[in-house]
């Protein structure tokens, strides 16, 4: 059985900003909250379902190369990935709801079908909580 993580976050701003900054600028802000995590876009198209972001993870400390390929992707709704770190697969699938007009839960689930359930999960999940908190802030203060 695929190890599964998921979180889930009230960011205190609109839904459309929220799902702008988290999904639409995606290539440009998950370094920001995440800086073992280098991507870029080889075009200036919008992104999309089919969208291929590539990605350079350097969290193990050797840089990994790898691609995010979007899978879904609804404004306001829904951003799925299909992420290859090297050889390794995941899938990353985040909602927004809107609680009201100015906050948006956020939740993530991340499948990770090569690692098992029984695996010791403290860092994942302390490094989810972490990026998590920084991406709030990151919202809070510029949106």
């Amino acid at each position: 059985m695929a190890l599964q993580f998921e979180s889930s976050e009230v960011i205190d701003r609109p839904i459309d900003k929220v799902f702008h900054f988290y999904a639409v600028e995606h290539a440009r802000n998950h370094p920001r909250w995440d800086s073992d995590i280098e991507l870029w876009l080889d075009s200036d198209a919008p992104i999309g379902v089919g969208t291929v972001i590539r990605r350079r993870n350097k969290r193990s400390g050797t840089p990994v190369e790898g691609t995010m390929k979007v899978m879904e992707f609804e404004p306001n709704r829904v951003l799925a990935m299909e992420v290859h770190d090297g050889p390794a697969i995941m899938y990353g699938r985040t909602t927004f709801e809107a609680i009201n007009e100015n906050q948006t839960k956020i939740t993530t689930i991340i499948d990770i079908p090569w690692m098992d359930e029984n695996a010791d999960k403290t860092f994942l999940n302390n490094r989810l909580a972490q990026v998590s908190q920084i991406r709030k802030q990151l919202m809070e203060s510029e949106l």
